[in-house]
């Protein structure tokens, strides 16, 4: 509405001073607005106020929708950092495993005209390993390992290591797709994750599909730049081939409650160790995920869980240490059901983790195994009924203690249990051994973007051997990399 520049210097007078504009209205003065006329304006600059209060009001409504959306739709707008801080004081129910994404509406309705382009980051890792023993030998006492294993601490003197390309972007108001591209130091390219995902099914519910890293445990849906160590637990290496990835869907569904309570469900083909090719139209893995968590006060949060994963494995290839300690090629068919347990509490000072704070975190997992198992299949080639139950744990806490600077340790170990090879069980027998591992690390983040790393480690993997392990590491975070889970 368009007001003469006349009414508008009166309307400013009256509202200013309405006493002033009160006396100043005079019928017998024309140049001035009458009473009326006046209390008219009023009227419709209240009108228009309400109007643009509701309006208001319901732009506040949609944006807390969104924000409640948004949890389930992770996208990268800005450069994030390599790993989120471990903050206290915000409820882990917050922080879920997917990071947060702003939602295609939003930046439609900004204007923006990349709002729908994939964001692009670059994860770039080296490092310089010494080993006291040969890493070309390595081995678990006890375990068996997948071909091609990703287990122990790599080549030795200076490596690429792991770099990362990821890309991300809305689809449209309701899907998102992610692709993460791993380059090796042996000059080979992976797909470690490639997904498209829903941003507004409501209801607490989120729908991935594709490839993505299980939300089993906890330290298993983490990307391995975000990890506090340069490697995995040994638990993790021998009953999850490193890092379980997963072919299929995957459904959570997070409890509308203060409680933090997810839950989740996953289906897949089951193709990774410690499955394999089942060879079947059907699921050949399901797993089951349920977490909760929460605050203690302001400088305290937690989050603990439950996993259970059942893959299924056809013919899969095997090495392992025989009774005579030599290295045997062995194959498995059957079934094998992982159980784990997960617990991390952080704490930072009223919420503040920019100065100083602490983790301690910890898994322990159960594996069983049921099957065939055939002996030096290039060798002997005996097969004969194999069960076996295996278990590990670690724990570990990293301290803040300056802005910056971070120290961390590491405790862990395996119990091989007592397998059942049937025929093979002279060939096979353990010695009882227990495979640990303790290890120390301190890093030095520049920025969030970038971290150097220095740790060592006492690997006791191999009975009567222990390799004495030194770790140089870099990670540099380049472009728009989303938060990451809490």
């Amino acid at each position: 509405m368009k007001f003469p520049i006349s009414a508008s210097l009166a309307l400013a007078m009256v509202a200013l001073f309405p006493p002033l504009g009160a006396s100043a209205a005079s019928p017998q003065t024309p140049q001035t607005l009458k009473r009326t006329d006046v209390q008219s304006l009023r009227q419709e600059i209240a009108s228009m106020r309400a109007d643009y209060e509701a309006r208001l009001k319901a732009l506040e409504q949609r944006v807390v929708a969104a924000e409640r959306l948004a949890p389930a739709s992770p996208a990268a707008s800005l450069p994030l950092p390599l790993q989120a801080p471990a903050t206290a004081g915000v409820t882990a129910a917050s922080a879920p495993s997917a990071p947060v994404a702003v939602l295609p509406a939003a930046a439609a309705a900004n204007g923006g005209a990349n709002a729908f382009n994939p964001a692009m980051s670059l994860i770039l890792s080296g490092q310089y390993t010494n080993t006291s023993a040969s890493p070309g030998k390595y081995s678990i006492s006890g375990f068996q390992l997948p071909k091609a294993s990703e287990a122990g601490p790599g080549a030795r003197s200076f490596n690429l290591g792991e770099s990362e390309l990821g890309l991300s972007a809305n689809i449209d108001p309701w899907l998102r797709g992610a692709a993460n591209i791993s380059l090796h130091s042996d000059d080979t390219v992976s797909v470690e994750e490639a997904f498209v995902q829903t941003t507004a099914l409501g209801n607490g519910l989120g729908l991935k599909a594709g490839r993505f890293l299980s939300g089993i445990g906890y330290l298993n849906s983490h990307h391995a730049h975000t990890w506090d160590f340069a490697d995995n637990p040994l638990a993790y290496q021998t009953m999850l081939g490193t890092q379980y990835r997963a072919d299929g869907l995957q459904i959570n569904w997070l409890a509308p409650t203060d409680q933090y309570i997810e839950l989740g469900l996953e289906v897949g083909s089951g193709r990774n160790f410690p499955g394999s090719d089942a060879g079947k139209n059907g699921a050949g893995m399901v797993a089951f995920t349920a977490h909760t968590g929460g605050d203690i006060g302001d400088s305290h949060n937690w989050r603990a869980g439950i996993s259970w994963l059942r893959t299924e494995a056809n013919d899969q290839e095997l090495s392992a240490l025989d009774a005579s300690n030599s290295l045997v090629a062995n194959a498995f068919i059957g079934s094998t059901q992982v159980a784990i347990l997960d617990g991390i509490w952080k704490w930072a000072p009223h919420g503040n983790a920019t100065r100083t704070n602490f983790k301690l975190q910890g898994e322990y997992l159960r594996s069983t195994r049921s099957g065939t198992l055939s002996y030096d299949t290039a060798g002997a080639n005996t097969s004969d009924a194999y069960n076996a139950v295996q278990s590990g744990w670690y724990l570990q806490g990293v301290y803040q203690f300056m802005p910056n600077w971070r120290i961390g340790a590491r405790t862990e170990q395996l119990d091989a249990g007592s397998s059942d090879y049937g025929l093979n069980t002279a060939a096979m027998a353990g010695t009882g051994f227990k495979p640990s591992k303790d290890t120390l690390m301190l890093d030095y983040n520049p920025s969030e973007f970038s971290r150097i790393r220095l740790q060592v480690a006492q690997d006791r993997s191999r009975a009567n051997l222990t390799d004495n392990q030194v770790f140089l590491q870099y990670q540099m975070s380049l472009g728009a990399h989303g938060a990451h889970g809490y």
